[in-house]
């Protein structure tokens, strides 16, 4: 079975409640559930979710050591988290898919939100398509043989 590590960072566990203006109205716990029902039976979602920048690291670090593939929300530790940028880099030199996803597009936001420290080691970034940003990482994912 494959499994397919979707991982999110700050503040994600408020998606629904927090600017729902801004996020949506879906819960992390929504996207999650229609992303379990658009993936075949031998794919695996497992969906997790840290306020903590170590814990986050620490799972990329197993996505190496399983060889799992990542979709990574990274949040607000996208813009300056050096610690999570080497973790990442690590699943690039070990050949292993991360896609970097945003519910927004950054680039449309404030100004310190246009820069990613993740994208320039990340297989491909998709922002900006709400709840769907992560669906279509996964489907890119599924069509990649992953």
């Amino acid at each position: 079975m494959t499994t397919i590590l979707v991982l999110n960072g700050p503040n994600l566990a408020r998606l629904g409640s927090r600017e729902p203006e801004v996020y949506g109205s879906d819960s992390l716990a929504d996207i999650g559930a229609r992303l379990v029902a658009s993936v075949p039976d031998d794919v695996a979602i497992e969906l997790r979710q840290t306020d903590d920048e170590g814990e986050l690291i620490g799972w990329l670090h197993e996505a190496v050591d399983r060889r799992a593939p990542v979709v990574l929300n990274p949040a607000a530790f996208t813009h300056y988290s050096y610690g999570l940028r080497d973790a990442a880099a690590m699943l690039k030199h070990a050949g292993i898919p991360l896609i970097e996803v945003h519910l927004t597009n950054p680039h449309t936001r404030e100004a310190f939100r246009h820069t990613s420290v993740i994208s320039g080691v990340a297989t491909g970034v998709i922002a900006g398509f709400g709840a769907d940003s992560y669906r279509l990482a996964v489907d890119w994912l599924l069509r990649a043989g992953t």
